[in-house]
């Protein structure tokens, strides 16, 4: 048949062979029928489209227009599921646009940050030799001060003490029945909250501990608090700046508009991922060869590891971008009473970099938020706020300080070496030696043709100089300024004097740590952000703590829910105490009251809270036994007092009734007094005037008897007479 005869069917090129990457699969071709041109195989789930020209179009991807999509209306599920493929091709290329960009705008903050790597002098660098031409002189030193490291290691080591102490970080503050919540159960809630990030997280304490470390060097550090779904708990894990890709040009999470976790997985992570319905279930190959960044190059070289690129494709780790931003997809508009808003809705897009396939659309906001907005799920750690996103850490503080002390250093150690083994010249004069190298050794000697000179005209040392005090005394001055901005400067407060004031005291530690005080206020809101993420991780997953801790409660996924409701979960640390040093004053003052002001405070509560902040926590078995002691006289007179003071009237009213008989008494007394001074006056008189009386009877007496006396003499006198008269006969008988 000529060529112009043929039917237009008979011009089809015949049918291609089925490609190899079907393996074994048999397509069987007689469905139930189709539906829209679309035919479903019941025993491949394959989508067989019939083409317009009479050809077929297989689809083996899961994402076919003839699947149901009723799964997709859970909050919960994998969108990429149901997505359609040229929908997710175009969600990957726009984020994987965008998170280049956002990477490239931080280029300068990771150079900086490699190079403050490099200024922690944990490598060991050897002296530089003479052979190599970058260097000016043969043995140059290589050391490097380590004021930068001292300063990190210091404020890790202060906020590992105050943030993660050995009895756990949690607090539940409400212990008492305020919000419903009785104290018991406050107990057992804090401490089986411990528990669990102490004994069940045993990642949660080393990996704080890592990030306290990067948030000093670096200036902040972030901890992605979420459900793991291969664990089942909840994880609260550090990432590393470098990881967290946000565009500088950000102030803040909650104000970005792509924040990028970029994780570093195994082949076989990956695969649990999908097994347990995280991850699109979906071939992705192998991963390809990436070189490192420059922060990630020179943490390998500091810790003697070569980066070398897996040569094998099997041990070659994927890059996982777990992207949370907001779009508008194509099939799940936000939508109102009039139709699609156009309002982009925030989701987490999980995308494989090197075959760029989605494996994860999740909304990521509450089922219950009427106003859908971004769940957050990363809290960010800073020492310092700066200029943007990535904050200011003691690399940028301290990096040029800690680069001239590092020059200072080497001069010095170069200008000590020259001074003690300096070099020489000599006189080509001199005469042909054996060899030009005169190093002579200890108690050794080297012989030298100097054809008839005189040695010191052959041979000249060169002018080395050793370091002068001046250059030393400016070495030291930045070493100072470097350390007090750093916050390592040591402090001789109340050196010598036992009996200092400790409000004063207190106060020079406050001066003196102010930016130590400020950081660890930081880290403290930081914490507690933490720990109410984590809260609201067990209050969607509670199952996973019942299964986990076995505590002193019978603990059951309404009760330990009713619990979080109740209970306000907050940071153990003290946000205003930044040190131990701070601890210790703190007490000190405390024990000082209670010794100025003795009988009006609890002694024991305060040795026990005192005891406390020492950091000890059985504070009960430091006490003994209570004994039975006899009042304490002053103590009691001083309680009498106090009472008395405080306005006891009815001792006031006693002591006046005493104070007014004690007075009549007196008063009394004083009356009987007077009384018996009359009457003994009286009496006085009485007997004044009978001893008169008696007197005068006595003269009265006296002169009768002298009466008597003179007239017996003047009838003795007479008798006398008589008888003379009678002898004399002058006188007859009577």
């Amino acid at each position: 048949m000529p060529m112009g005869l043929l039917a237009p069917s008979a011009m089809r090129a015949p049918e291609p062979e089925v490609p190899s990457l079907l393996g074994d699969i048999d397509v069987d071709l007689s469905t139930d029928g189709p539906v829209d041109g679309v035919t479903i195989d019941p025993a491949t789930g394959a989508a067989i489209i019939e083409m317009d020209d009479g050809g077929v179009t297989i689809d083996f991807s899961p994402e076919t227009p003839g699947r149901d999509k009723s799964g997709a209306k859970k909050h919960d599920a994998n969108l990429a599921d149901y997505i359609d493929s040229s929908e997710l091709n175009h969600i990957a290329e726009d984020l994987l646009l965008g998170i280049q960009q956002d990477d490239q705008s931080r280029t300068d903050w990771l150079e900086t940050r490699a190079q403050g790597i490099r200024l922690l002098g944990l490598k060991m660098e050897n002296p530089k030799s003479g052979v190599d031409a970058s260097v000016a002189l043969e043995g140059m030193s290589t050391v490097r001060h380590p004021l930068l490291l001292e300063a990190v290691l210091r404020f890790q080591a202060n906020a590992r003490g105050e943030l993660l102490p050995s009895s756990g970080p949690i607090k539940v503050a409400d212990k008492i029945k305020a919000n419903g919540i009785n104290d018991d159960l406050a107990e057992a809630l804090e401490g089986d909250l411990n528990y669990y990030l102490t004994t069940t997280a045993t990642e949660y304490y080393p990996d704080t501990d890592r990030l306290l470390f990067y948030v000093g060097f670096g200036g902040c550090g972030f901890k992605k608090v979420y459900n793991c779904p291969i664990r089942r708990r909840p994880v609260s894990e550090s990432v590393d700046a470098k990881d967290l890709i946000v565009s500088d040009a950000s102030t803040d999470l909650r104000n970005s508009r792509r924040v990028t976790h970029q994780i570093t997985m195994k082949p076989s992570t990956l695969k649990r991922m999908q097994l347990a319905g995280a991850y699109r279930d979906i071939s992705l190959g192998f991963a390809n060869p990436s070189l490192p960044n420059a922060v990630d190059q020179e943490i390998a070289n500091t810790q003697g590891i070569d980066p070398q690129i897996a040569m094998q494709e099997v041990d070659r780790d994927h890059t996982i971008y777990e992207c949370y931003c907001e779009l508008d997809i194509k099939g799940f508009e936000d939508k109102d009473g009039k139709g699609p808003t156009g309002l982009a809705l925030p989701y987490r897009v999980v995308i494989d970099r090197d075959s760029r396939q989605v494996l994860e659309v999740r909304r990521n906001w509450r089922e219950d938020d009427e106003t859908k907005l971004a769940k957050i799920i990363f809290v960010k750690y800073s020492f310092v706020p700066g200029l943007g996103f990535y904050d200011i850490g003691l690399v940028h503080i301290l990096g040029n300080t800690t680069n001239a002390l590092t020059a200072a250093w080497r001069e010095m150690l170069d200008a000590g070496m020259f001074a003690n083994f300096p070099g020489f010249i000599y006189a080509k004069l001199a005469g042909r030696q054996n060899t030009n190298e005169f190093r002579i050794p200890p108690g050794g000697g080297v012989g030298l043709d100097t054809n008839g000179m005189a040695i010191k005209d052959a041979i000249m040392p060169l002018p080395y100089k050793d370091i002068s005090t001046a250059f030393a005394q400016f070495t030291q001055n930045i070493a100072e300024t470097g350390q007090r901005v750093g916050g390592t400067a040591e402090l001789s407060i109340g050196e010598g004097k036992q009996d200092a004031p400790v409000g004063t005291t207190l106060a020079l530690l406050e001066q003196a740590t102010k930016i130590e005080s400020a950081v660890h206020k930081r880290l403290h809101a930081a914490q507690a952000e933490e720990f109410q993420l984590l809260k609201e991780c067990f209050r969607e997953n509670p199952e996973s703590f019942v299964r986990s801790v076995k505590g002193t409660l019978d603990w059951n996924a309404d009760k330990f829910i009713a619990a979080l409701e109740d209970a306000s979960i907050v940071p153990m640390a003290d946000p205003n105490t930044p040190s131990h040093m701070h601890r210790l004053m703190k007490a000190q003052a405390l024990v000082q009251i209670d010794k100025a002001y003795e009988g009006m405070l609890n002694s024991k509560e305060v040795v026990n809270r005192v005891i406390t902040m020492l950091g000890y926590d059985d504070a009960d078995a430091l006490f003994a036994a209570p004994q039975a002691q006899p009042p304490n006289p002053l103590a009691l007179a001083k309680m009498a007092e106090l009472k008395l003071k405080q306005g006891d009237q009815q001792i006031k009213a006693a002591g006046q009734q005493q104070e007014l008989a004690l007075k009549a008494k007196i008063a009394d007394q004083d009356a009987a007094k007077d009384q018996a001074e009359i009457q003994s006056k009286q009496e006085l008189v009485q007997q004044q005037s009978a001893a008169s009386a008696q007197e005068l009877q006595a003269k009265q007496r006296i002169a009768g008897l002298n009466f008597l006396g003179d007239l017996a003499k003047h009838e003795s006198a007479l008798n006398e007479v008589k008888d003379a008269s009678k002898s004399m006969g002058v006188l007859g008988p009577q």
